[in-house]
């Protein structure tokens, strides 16, 4: 009760209830999700945490509309994201969710900067490309090919590219998975500096529980429920981080 009280006087983000995930392979049923109820307030940083298969990546795809539940409801701003059909989670994803998966997926025959602009073109108010690139640190590579670049300046690329849009809401699936602790910080850096400089509201999973003290909450997940959600009472800067 006590958390829920800290984070009563914020502005809801996103909103779920109830959410149920249910796999059918053969005979066999797989309960991805049993029952999840998960609020995400704007412009905070929740960090999500818990063991492979979880739950987690199965929760932030339906948050941020790549999947659908099999029973309960999402709602953003107050609207139901789980009644609209193909075409309205689309426009939902494009106009308001921006995307980090652990591997990177930039086009090879493109720039830094071509790559950020591949967003930008289909954005309602972008960033401009070099502007996306300065706030994660790489406006001196902003011509560079991914091949030139390694592997923690090609994960900020696609973050840059993932907020070149202006997202409300930036979804991160284990965006330093394949990445060393130096370099992974350096990427944590860059987005803290969109949450704090864009107030972009920030979910991030991860199996690195040190990561969580650059989080304002925590949500531990086990066998497919929230298991248990923490506040921290000072949110500590990435370069503190090691794991």
């Amino acid at each position: 009760m006590a958390e829920r009280a800290a984070a009563d006087d914020r502005t809801l983000c996103l909103s779920a209830r109830g959410l149920t995930k249910v796999y059918h392979t053969g005979e066999v049923d797989v309960h991805a999700l049993r029952g999840v109820d998960l609020d995400i307030y704007e412009s905070e940083v929740l960090v999500l945490l818990g063991p492979s298969g979880s739950g987690k990546s199965t929760l932030l795809n339906i948050l941020g509309g790549l999947d659908v539940p099999t029973a309960g409801r999402v709602r953003f701003r107050g609207r139901d994201l789980t009644a609209l059909d193909s075409a309205g989670l689309t426009r939902f994803r494009r106009d308001h969710v921006g995307f980090v998966f652990q591997f990177y997926n930039l086009m090879p025959s493109l720039t830094a900067r071509e790559n950020v602009a591949l967003v930008t073109e289909i954005a309602k108010a972008p960033l401009a490309p070099a502007e996306a690139l300065e706030i994660v640190g790489l406006a001196a590579r902003i011509d560079h090919f991914p091949a030139q670049l390694s592997g923690g300046e090609q994960q900020r690329v696609a973050i840059a590219r993932a907020i070149a849009k202006r997202p409300e809401i930036l979804l991160c699936d284990e965006p330093t998975g394949a990445l060393d602790s130096k370099t992974g910080v350096v990427v944590l850096e860059a987005i803290a500096t969109v949450n704090r400089e864009l107030g972009t509201t920030v979910a991030l999973i991860t199996h690195n529980a040190p990561i969580a003290a650059m989080a304002d909450r925590i949500v531990a997940m086990a066998d497919g429920q929230v298991a248990s959600v923490e506040r921290n009472a000072t949110r500590r800067d990435p370069q503190e981080i090691s794991w």
